[in-house]
């Protein structure tokens, strides 16, 4: 009988806790804290609601990451195997950021240590010459390390340049540095102007380019490594003093719908078209393509990063079909600090409101310069001291890691009754629901939570990243 009673009320006890609200929160000098669980309060009667959480879904949500780049594991290389694998483990373990939805490279990027292409023979129309080799030194080993933590991660692809033999310049860059300093060896007379199209746009470099696609996944689908999906170009409405190719709209669509998806077809490749990664507002440019029947037939989704998040509200309300990805989170100018941070969470929060489904970070490491080969210096996720071997996690992790670690692949965002630009919140596949909340005053912040009519009162620290799950 004794037994029986201690089982019953181990049972309500167990009920009432899970009533209780969890939270981790983070302010600079002390990240990822656990604080005490909230309970409800018992009366509500004059209560304001600051957040309510609504049990009617958004978007679905395929996951979070960042971007594999020459020079993340070229810095990770520094470290020790064991502290190499430490943050390999908080960055993709299901315990730590849990990063499902990660980008790379097709060939250099700006992050990348020189100018490559997987096909550097000029007029190989045939791609006899095709390989992966480089790749298999660097960039393979990086995603590998990664889904030995996270088996389930899924990557989507993109060049930041064609093979600079299909370049109209025969150039990977499309413009000159323009103070002195010369990056990348290029005359002013070759660059490329942004309303044209880069791309020699001939039947023998558009037959050719959807078959270097095509080599590329099958040699990464050999390296057990599948590719989820293509964005046919990085911000293709930019000319870059490092790897980059502009488009005009009508000619991307017109090689996807006459070129790259029947070569998909043609080969069953099972891996996405997007129209990826658009960096223009203007709406405008994205819809062009979207609006060309023979495209839109292959188009899955779209990518948007910079100035593209502009024109997200427009193309999720007008095309709602279509899956929307954040492709690169912007950047930085390598402060690494709390306000970098705040801003990060502005651009999650924009996008996630109007409807992405995956956000991606950009350079998830770098040696604590964060300077590229083209003398940019950026922001990273982690930055490594190649001397010491002294190893950073910078505030833009914490951010990350407070949606990322709680937010499951398969998750939906939920709407709240009020949205506004400081929370968001999220019903995982098992039920549980997380509300991530920041603070950007420089005082303390009450607020209270209210979710499935319960309402939790929260006294958020100053400055702080909150995330609440029950």
């Amino acid at each position: 009988m004794k037994t029986r009673i201690s089982i019953f009320f181990l049972l309500i006890a167990g009920y009432v806790s899970g009533q209780n609200l969890e939270w981790i929160y983070s302010v600079e000098t002390s990240p990822w804290q656990k604080e005490k669980a909230i309970k409800p309060l018992k009366s509500v009667s004059d209560i304001s609601i600051d957040i309510d959480v609504s049990d009617q879904k958004a978007q679905y949500i395929d996951g979070f990451g960042g971007c594999f780049n020459e020079m993340g594991w070229d810095a990770l290389m520094t470290l020790t195997p064991q502290e190499r694998d430490n943050v390999i483990q908080n960055l993709f373990s299901s315990s730590q950021s849990n990063y499902t939805y990660c980008r790379m490279p097709i060939g250099a990027s700006d992050y990348g240590l020189g100018f490559y292409s997987l096909n550097d023979v000029a007029d190989d129309f045939n791609m006899i010459n095709f390989n992966i080799h480089r790749d298999r030194y660097i960039l393979i080993p990086y995603i590998k390390a990664a889904l030995q933590k996270n088996p389930d991660m899924k990557i989507f692809a993109s060049p930041w340049c064609p093979p600079a033999w299909m370049k109209s310049n025969n150039h990977y860059a499309g413009n000159t540095n323009g103070n002195g300093t010369d990056y990348n060896g290029m005359p002013e007379e070759k660059i490329t102007e942004t309303p044209t199209t880069a791309f020699k746009m001939e039947r023998g470099y558009l037959k050719s380019y959807a078959l270097y696609f095509t080599k590329f996944i099958q040699a990464y689908e050999k390296e057990g490594i599948n590719v989820e999906a293509i964005h046919v170009q990085n911000e293709p409405c930019s000319n870059q003093i490092f790897p980059s190719c502009n488009w005009r709209s009508e000619d991307l669509a017109y090689f996807i719908s006459d070129f790259l998806g029947p070569k998909f077809e043609e080969e069953k490749i099972k891996s996405d078209i997007y129209f990826g990664t658009i960096n223009r507002d203007n709406p405008n440019y994205t819809k062009t393509a979207l609006d060309n029947d023979k495209a839109a037939k292959y188009i899955k989704g779209v990518g948007f990063q910079w100035a593209g998040k502009g024109a997200i509200p427009t193309i999720h309300k007008e095309y709602p079909q279509l899956k929307i990805m954040q492709t690169e989170s912007e950047c930085g100018n390598g402060a690494n600090d709390w306000a970098a941070a705040e801003y990060t969470w502005g651009l999650i929060n924009h996008y996630l409101n109007n409807g992405a489904n995956v956000y991606a970070y950009w350079n998830m490491v770098l040696d604590d310069t964060g300077k590229s080969m083209w003398g940019w210096k950026q922001n990273a996720l982690i930055s490594i001291n190649k001397e010491t071997g002294k190893v950073t996690y910078n505030p833009e992790f914490y951010i990350m890691k407070h949606v990322s670690h709680f937010v499951s692949s398969g998750a939906y965002r939920l709407l709240t009754l009020a949205e506004k630009n400081d929370h968001l919140a999220f019903i995982n596949p098992d039920g549980k629901i997380i509300v991530v909340v920041v603070n950007k005053e420089n005082t303390e912040k009450t607020i209270h939570i209210q979710i499935n009519g319960k309402v939790y009162p929260v006294s958020m620290k100053a400055k702080s990243f909150n995330t609440f799950s029950i």
